[in-house]
């Protein structure tokens, strides 16, 4: 028996966006994935205001939140991956952020 690798390209983010609950972006082949919000806990401390201020990088390949200092791939995405960063690394930014 013989296997091939089957190539797959990632599309690129189209457009993005934030509920109270959950992360949505429209892709360019049509799709839209969604995912909960309570992957990325930065955006479930976000305000609306600092969930909606996104941009597409790298043409698409991923979503960077200015405010929030999140940065969300649409491979990490498709791939079902949440956000990585630590718990420690998490609650150090909230407290920093319960100061300002």
């Amino acid at each position: 028996m013989t296997s091939s690798a089957i190539k797959t390209e990632i599309p690129n983010a189209e457009s993005v966006t934030v509920t109270t609950d959950t992360l949505r972006i429209d892709l360019s082949d049509g799709r839209t994935i969604s995912v909960p919000l309570a992957w990325f806990p930065r955006h479930v401390h976000a305000t609306p205001e600092e969930r909606n201020d996104w941009r597409l990088i790298g043409t698409g390949q991923g979503v960077h939140w200015e405010a929030i200092d999140e940065d969300v791939s649409v491979s990490g995405l498709l791939a079902g991956q949440p956000s990585g960063e630590s718990q420690t690394s998490s609650e150090k930014w909230l407290s920093q952020r319960s100061r300002a």
